[in-house]
């Protein structure tokens, strides 16, 4: 499926701020009657008489019953976000009043919007392509400034202008060999094979750094869980609250406190940490910390980080040495944490490795040193105006693709195959390379991504 323009019979309205009791809301409409529908209801200026891009107090009324006083913005096409006549109306955040207007906008024919159906429609519409929708879903949900940055940057167009820029490089080869093969008999080239190999080196140069901008990517994007594991009372709950620096989790000296999974996020170094407290690590005939104990297993497997912490007034060195074995087994990166520092032996500490990172949560004592190891660990540079750091996963696995294709391309030259096998393997990677921007796209594919934007987006 290609992209055409798309102009709705239908009008669809939704809340456009969050759920709950506010000072403000927003409700949005979009839709060619639109500014027919709001005009009905609104005691004011008339409407559809009003330029775009204006400002008009008013009172919305049912029938000759009024609901609230409200600012209308009015927005023609295709001067709006999503091309189509448009109307933002700022009401008091009651959730009563909120309900109120859209019912009685539903009454005079609007209907409620879909999950992402405003973007969906600027999509459609050509007021951005694929991948900057995309982007305006990942600066909605922004935790920390690089993934702001990171989201904005894509959503100016910078990324999608140099792929739409190679594919139409790539478009111009590959009419060419499609044209030889209307020639076949004739053992004519117009596509010069020495060319095609330099374009494809080219676009090869711009992939593989976005390819590997994406370990990066997803971690300003998605965050890093950090699953805080040991046997019980090691100091888990009390590590999570000296971190977070509240009391999120209940510490208490009876083991088993702690019988499931506890979690919270904190920003360090610009990324956003996951940390989870979880059950402690022990054979139990207690049923509830049994279960527990399987859910620590569970998210220590999934986890991007294990911070293993061994109690010091506990724990021997053969102990440590056969814990570390199992953790190991997992294949996830790890801190050996050494808790309770200013109760424990000399003798106990001076068997330690250099890779122990060595604290007592309790009063915080080296808490900025753990800090700075994490960090350590998931490093990303500062993401400035202008970089493209991929972020989405279905960019990545699109840009595997592409490479992939080309790939195959340069070995058909290499191996002197036909034109038809080297149009087959540019065609894919133009494929490839449309899907990213929407130039190539599907009904599937559409509901799958704008099914996971807010409503009123």
């Amino acid at each position: 499926m290609t992209r055409q323009q798309v102009k709705s019979d239908d009008t669809i309205v939704a809340l456009a701020t969050p759920q709950g009791v506010s000072a403000l809301a927003v409700i949005r409409l979009s839709g060619g009657d639109s500014i027919g529908i709001t005009n009905r209801v609104f005691q004011g200026k008339d409407l559809t008489k009003q330029p775009s891009h204006t400002l008009h107090f008013g009172l919305i009324t049912d029938g000759d019953r009024p609901i609230d006083e409200v600012l209308v913005s009015v927005f023609r096409e295709p001067n709006s976000f999503t091309k189509e006549d448009s109307i933002e109306i700022s009401c008091h955040g009651s959730p009563t009043i909120v309900k109120e207007i859209i019912k009685v906008l539903l009454k005079q024919g609007a209907r409620l919007a879909e999950p992402g159906e405003y973007t969906k429609r600027a999509f459609l519409n050509g007021r951005f392509d694929l991948a900057q929708a995309e982007a305006v879903a990942d600066l909605i949900h922004a935790e920390n400034d690089n993934a702001r940055q990171a989201a904005l940057n894509q959503m100016r167009g910078g990324f999608s202008k140099e792929i739409q820029h190679l594919r139409e490089e790539l478009i111009h080869f590959a009419s060419l060999i499609e044209l030889e093969l209307d020639f076949g008999e004739e053992d004519v080239e117009f596509a010069k094979r020495d060319e095609l190999k330099q374009l494809i080196f080219k676009i090869q140069s711009y992939l593989k750094p976005l390819i590997l901008s994406f370990d990066q990517g997803n971690v300003i994007k998605n965050g890093v869980p950090v699953v805080i594991a040991g046997k019980p009372n090691a100091g888990k709950s009390t590590l999570l609250n000296a971190l977070l620096n509240e009391e999120r989790a209940i510490v208490s000296d009876i083991a088993g406190t702690t019988r499931d999974v506890i979690e919270d996020e904190m920003i360090l170094g610009g990324i956003t940490f996951r940390f989870m407290d979880t059950a402690g690590i022990r054979h139990t005939q207690d049923t509830i910390e049994a279960i527990g104990v399987q859910r620590t297993h569970e998210s220590m497997k999934k986890a991007s980080l294990i911070l293993y912490l061994f109690d010091l007034t506990q724990t021997s060195k053969e102990e440590i040495e056969r814990e570390e074995s199992e953790i190991k087994k997992l294949g996830i990166p790890y801190l050996k944490i050494g808790n309770k520092l200013d109760q424990a032996s000399p003798d106990v500490l001076k068997n330690l490795g250099d890779d122990f990172v060595l604290i007592a949560a309790a009063s915080k004592t080296n808490l900025e040193k753990l800090k700075d190891r994490i960090i350590s660990l998931f490093q990303v540079n500062e993401v400035k105006q202008g970089d493209v750091v991929v972020t989405n996963l279905r960019h990545y696995q699109n840009l595997l693709q592409t490479n992939q294709s080309l790939a195959r391309v340069l070995e058909g030259m290499d191996g002197h195959v036909t034109g038809d096998f080297l149009a087959m393997d540019i065609r894919q990677s133009l494929h490839y390379l449309g899907e990213i921007t929407g130039q190539i796209t599907s009904d599937d594919l559409l509901a799958n991504i704008f099914s996971k934007f807010c409503i009123g987006k």
